[in-house]
């Protein structure tokens, strides 16, 4: 007997098919009962009422039924599917319906948007169907307005005066029709199209305007005005100037709606539009603007309020009310600033100011992000104006009676409110990317692991504004900070966010202030932090003081230079708070003490005044003990740090005695399990020696990082060894697969061993890139290299068991040693480049890393030793060549960029004169290909973040047959004599067959115009850019006989009008132009 679910299964089978039988009548309430299956159903019952949808939306037909499913339908969701099968074929079939069943369409839903919007309680009720209804008339609009109906603008405004509920749908019809064709026709429409409605939409504008204002002036009703507000917002980023200046707008806005609380939001937003405009010939206007704005605003929130208490405890509509007053403040004085500054009163200049410092105290991120950024591009302003360190501000407390020394400049007006923003900026300081330690939502001390994205770009900006602050007055920066630091010291304002954010900003303006002030600010604050770690108990507060101390000595380098005493007090106290196991102290305390490392070493490696020895021998004899609490990982920074140190050793004896100490004590433990092996081979599978391992070479890596090209002494000492314990390693994890299969890879041993392949594969790229001898390199590394891991690359029977560092450490290789490793790469190629394709050419997701390998080692040989390419027989040639185009075709973005760019280079390779006969023979074999596979992707939505790269190489490719540099012919039944001339006709007819056969909808007039103006355009890369963007919209849309709205004569007297420029700026310089092509009369 069948189980409930299979009944409805098979039922929705036999409704699909009644649905889809377009000889019967539709049955309404079949399709209702498929889609409540698809909004309420579950698993496969959901998936299949999705596919009989999908396939009844996508019939040729759908569109016929859905008046019936309107008229019909009581269920909301079927009838916004039915307006769902509409929009598509208004989208893409619009231009092959006749011409009477548009009309028809038209009119109907013109008639169901009255008859719902005109009654507001059913407009209230269907407003989502309203909704798409009101979108569906701007697609439609989008095909025939204005030529097929020049009286919608009149039509829509007279019907508005016929209900106020009409008018308030029209109000949406009119704004979504302004977002279509202002915002959001990019890639939606042909740019003529763009242009051709902006145009008729500002011609007609002012019967819109007289709508508006109408509105304004007489209506009652709430939301009609806000919605013809709302439409006014979308209008006033493009109507003529005249409309917003020569009226009564502003006024209107300022007086009759700014006050009013249900439309001061949306009021907001029209003036912060308006104070966007930057046009010289109104400036009164805006000064008038400004003082009417600012005195309704004094009178609605006065200049007393705190407005960060009101703010927390205000609705949601106030809070966007202060949100929407920061961007309008922000605006105008962003763009109107100097010119309030010229004015006699700057009575409203300073009330504006005041507000945003008092809106800078918000407890609201986004809205201080508003504010931040008029900061930062004021403080920048000041400072680019004059830029000189001040090193005595004026005295801020005397402003009252004006009598602070005047310097003539523009930041004397704005010494009050800059002191403010400082102390706001120190005491919200955000938390930079160094900072580890931090306290949680549950007030806990812990280490953080996630970088917080936001938080860090908040940091930049807030630190690149203080700095600017710095610069404007260092003294005034300085009194806060130490005023601040001493109410941290004497427990008034002891937090720890309060001593977070302090020294967070201490940190952030390192080089802001002149370096001896910088010596005495800098003193003060580290003693008083030291003395702040002894007087506080606890170890959460001692980790908070311990990584504050940590941040601020990392970022003041130039003074830890300066000052050995404190460098060396400084790196003693990091090596102390490594021992301090609490979580998130020891990484802090490494990560700053690899900073200081980077930026000081000089200063280790040679004798200070009082020292009898450098410090580095000091490290290097207790590194044991600095690093016995140490996590491996913290002990490869270390490792990495005092790397740095030696690299500043420039005595090539001295260093070596000093690489030979560093490296003394992960040497003796890999001699000694190096010895062990030697006796029997099976220490080698381990685990305790595995690890040991991996982590020696994860030392060896840290510090060939940091030594560069001097660490090959360290290397030569261990490289035969690692290279043997790479076979050894490669030949345990053959055998285990042999004996228990793949599976065995995902074993905690197995595991363990690939990670001392990669690390020895890491080590060996990371010196390679930073080797200064490539002949040394060659001789001496390479040959023992290849041979042991590039058989056993291609040995490896299992492809998931094959590293793909190999392909990384062998692209190294060739970026480094460049033409020197040509005669190599056959063997390099023969070793790794069919057996990886094998395995990456199946599909688009397997083996990813080895993806993106394979194609940065191409594009090394192809960039480096491109002669190799030309020297392999021609069918691995090809097999290059479709390695590129499966590059360029793939779906993971990386891998994709990187066959472009191979493509790229290849192309600009090829065409080098000294391989004439290669490239000839290239083009011959290749050309048309690429430019087929090109167009296949250029077409394809998943690749449309490359199109940039697809019209570079596109016209790259048209330009070098338009010069005649392919000198053989491409057409295959190319009949003697020959010309290069000839390749020209041949490739754009070529193209044009592609489009018409891959897009037999477009018209030969579309084709005829896409392909000459890729030959046009074809030396403006942004122009042919834009042009294959058209293209591109132009594809997605059937058209029938009518492709008039493609205005395809403005486009073919453009490229023409383009045609005659391009061939004016050749025919003016001599030689250009091939003496055939010149007119008689031009020869003289």
């Amino acid at each position: 007997m069948p189980m409930p679910g299979e009944v409805i299964m098979g039922s929705l089978v036999d409704h699909a098919a009644k649905l889809l039988d377009f000889s019967q009548r539709l049955d309404i309430g079949l399709l209702d009962n498929v889609v409540g299956c698809m909004y309420a159903g579950i698993g496969d019952q959901q998936k299949l009422a999705q596919e009989v949808l999908t396939r009844l939306k996508e019939h040729p037909e759908a569109w016929t039924r859905v008046d019936a499913i309107l008229e019909f339908s009581n269920n909301q969701q079927t009838k916004y599917y039915a307006l769902q099968i509409l929009e598509q074929v208004i989208k893409t079939r619009w231009k092959v319906l006749p011409r009477i069943q548009c009309e028809g369409i038209q009119k109907y839903i013109v008639g169901l948007i009255i008859k719902t919007s005109q009654d507001p309680i059913m407009a209230e009720n269907e407003k989502l169907y309203l909704n798409k209804l009101n979108m569906i008339l701007v697609q439609i609009l989008k095909k025939e307005w204005p030529k097929n109906w020049t009286s919608f603008i009149p039509d829509i405004v007279g019907s508005s005066k016929n209900s106020e509920s009409l008018c308030q749908n029209n109000m949406v019809i009119l704004k979504l029709m302004s977002e279509e064709i202002f915002d959001f026709s990019s890639g939606q429409i042909t740019q003529t199209k763009a242009k051709h409605l902006k145009d008729t939409m500002c011609s007609e504008f002012s019967q819109i305007f007289t709508l508006c204002q109408y509105v304004m002036e007489n209506a009652t009703n709430v939301p009609l005005i806000t919605v013809t507000l709302e439409t006014l917002l979308r209008f006033l980023n493009w109507i003529p100037l005249g409309y917003i200046f020569e009226t009564e707008l502003i006024p209107m806005l300022a007086n009759k709606f700014l006050p009013v609380e249900a439309f001061r939001n949306i009021t907001l937003k029209c003036l912060t539009e308006i104070a966007g405009v930057n046009q010289a010939q109104y400036d009164e206007r805006f000064l008038l603007f400004f003082a009417n704005v600012m005195n309704k605003l004094e009178q609605m929130i006065p200049l007393t309020i705190n407005i960060r208490e009101v703010y927390a405890t205000a609705s949601d509509r106030d809070q966007q009310f202060i949100q929407n007053l920061a961007l309008f403040l922000c605006a105008f004085l962003k763009e109107h600033g100097p010119l309030l500054e010229k004015q006699a009163s700057k009575a409203h200049l300073t009330n504006a100011l005041q507000y945003l410092v008092l809106i800078s105290e918000v407890d609201d991120v986004e809205i201080f992000k508003i504010c931040l950024e008029y900061w930062n591009a004021l403080t920048s302003d000041l400072y680019k104006e004059s830029p000189v360190i001040q090193t005595q501000s004026p005295n801020i407390f005397n402003m009252g009676n004006e009598s602070f020394p005047e310097t003539g400049k523009r930041r004397d007006f704005y010494v009050l409110p800059l002191h403010h923003v400082r102390v706001i900026m120190i005491s919200r300081m955000a938390k930079p990317e160094e900072v580890l330690v931090v306290e949680n939502e549950n007030g806990e001390v812990v280490r953080e692991f996630m970088k917080d994205t936001d938080s860090i770009n908040l940091y930049k900006n807030m630190r690149e504004t203080l700095v600017y602050l710095t610069h404007l007055s260092c003294s005034d920066t300085e009194r806060i900070m130490t005023k601040k630091l001493q109410n941290q010291v004497n427990g008034t304002e002891w937090s720890w966010k309060n001593l977070n954010t302090l020294c967070w900003a201490i940190g952030s303006i390192s080089g802001a202030m002149h370096e001896e002030d910088e010596k005495r600010f800098i003193v003060t604050v580290i003693k008083d932090l030291l003395g702040l770690c002894e007087q506080k108990k606890g170890k959460d507060n001692k980790a908070i003081i311990a990584s504050n101390i940590m941040y601020v000595v990392g970022q003041y380098p130039r003074f830890l230079r300066a000052h050995w005493k404190f460098l060396k007090t400084v790196v003693n106290k990091l090596f102390e708070f490594m021992h301090e196991t609490h979580d998130g102290v020891q990484d802090m305390a490494c990560d700053t003490f690899i900073k200081i490392a980077q930026k000081c070493r000089r200063h280790f490696v040679s004798v200070q005044m009082g020292e009898v020895v450098p410090f580095i021998e000091e490290i290097l004899t207790q590194t044991s003990t600095i690093i016995c609490d140490l996590q491996p990982q913290q002990v490869h920074t270390f490792y990495e740090a005092v790397g740095y140190m030696i690299s500043a050793q420039m005595d090539s004896g001295i260093q070596e005695v000093l690489i030979d100490k560093y490296m003394n004590l992960p040497n003796s433990v890999w001699d000694d399990i190096i010895s062990q092996a030697s006796r029997n081979v099976d220490v080698l599978k381990d685990m305790d020696a595995i690890k040991q391992l991996s982590s020696i070479l994860k030392t060896n890596v840290r510090a060939c990082k940091a030594l560069g090209h001097s660490f090959v002494i360290q290397l030569g000492r261990i490289y035969l060894d690692m290279l043997n314990v790479y076979k050894v390693m490669s030949e345990n994890i053959t055998q285990a697969i042999a004996v228990n299969g793949e599976s065995v890879t995902k074993q905690i041993l197995i595991k363990g061993m690939r990670v001392v392949k990669k690390e020895t594969l890491k080590l060996i790229a990371s010196w390679v890139e930073r080797s200064s001898n490539p002949q040394m390199v060659l001789e001496n590394f390479i040959p023992p290299l290849l041979d042991a891991i590039l058989l056993d690359y291609r040995m490896t029977t299992v492809p998931a068991a094959r590293e793909p560092e190999v392909l990384s450490t062998m692209a190294a290789v060739v970026e480094k040693l460049e033409a020197h490793i040509t005669p190599l790469v056959p063997k390099i190629f023969d070793a790794v480049f069919e057996c990886t394709l094998e395995m990456i050419n199946k599909d688009f997701e397997e083996y990813p890393e080895h993806r993106t390998n394979f194609f940065l080692l191409l594009q090394a040989v192809n960039t480096y030793c491109f002669p190799a390419l030309l020297q392999i027989p021609p069918p691995q040639f090809k097999l290059v060549l479709d390695a590129i185009v499966w590059a360029f075709k793939h779906t993971m973005r990386n891998v994709a960029d990187t066959g472009l760019a191979i493509l790229q280079q290849m192309l600009q390779n090829i065409s080098i004169p000294q391989y004439e006969v290669a490239a000839q023979s290239f083009y011959q074999s290749f050309f048309c290909d690429i430019v087929q596979h090109i167009f296949s992707v250029v077409t394809d939505t998943s690749h449309t973040a490359g199109l940039t790269m697809h019209a570079t190489i596109l016209a790259y490719l048209f330009t070098t047959v338009e010069l005649g540099k392919v000198t053989v012919p491409l057409n295959p039944q190319q009949q003697p004599p020959f010309e290069p001339a000839f390749n020209i006709q041949f490739v754009q007819g070529y193209v044009a067959n592609l489009l018409k056969t891959a897009y037999p909808h477009l018209t030969d007039n579309q084709v005829k115009v896409t392909v000459t103006g890729m030959f046009t355009l074809n030396h403006d890369l942004q122009a042919f850019k834009e042009h294959l963007r058209d293209f591109l919209v132009q594809i997605r849309e059937f058209t029938g006989e009518d492709d008039s709205d493609l205005y395809l004569e403005e486009r073919d007297m453009m490229l023409r009008e383009a045609e005659k420029i391009k061939r004016g700026i050749q025919a003016s310089v001599p030689g250009i132009l091939n003496p055939h092509e010149i007119q008689e009369d031009m020869q003289d």
